[in-house]
């Protein structure tokens, strides 16, 4: 497996134009934000159904589908690991949130496919493919890759 540097500096190669970087800060994290409203809003009933209990917050596909990808962090590093799983819990607490205004799957699939058309112009400026063509798993390290940005 690839070390986090190898990812981070293989993602580089397509990411150095500003505004393809800028676009990335905004739509990245609005792509995991929208895939995680997505997963949230596909029905569950597993816990009302066996013990009669329901919450939204734990009970959904998105934490099942969050506890997976989150090996992959764990696997990369434990600090990418802390800060992935602190992104999943806001996203999941934001999502919830924003259920509140309407259709989750609507909003969500809105985000997603907006945040999706910014990706592509913004490798359309860059003249670049975006990396996950190459391979999938730079859709996990996207995200990872704006917050190490961030933090700098």
């Amino acid at each position: 497996m690839k070390t986090a540097q190898q990812w981070f500096d293989e993602y580089a190669i397509s990411h150095q134009n500003k505004t393809n970087i800028t676009i990335h800060f905004i739509c990245v994290p609005a792509i995991f934000f929208s895939v995680i409203g997505l997963l949230m809003s596909i029905p569950t009933t597993l816990l009302e159904n066996t013990f009669g209990l329901y919450n939204p917050l734990i009970e959904n596909w998105a934490t099942v589908v969050i506890a997976f990808v989150l090996i992959f962090y764990l696997r990369l590093g434990f600090w990418y690991f802390i800060n992935m799983l602190l992104v999943s819990l806001l996203s999941i607490i934001g999502n919830y949130w924003l259920s509140g205004f309407g259709n989750l799957a609507i909003i969500s699939f809105v985000i997603f496919v907006v945040a999706w058309i910014g990706q592509f112009y913004g490798h359309k400026v860059e003249g670049k493919k975006p990396s996950f063509i190459k391979d999938l798993q730079f859709l996990l390290i996207g995200p990872l890759w704006v917050l190490k940005k961030i933090g700098k």
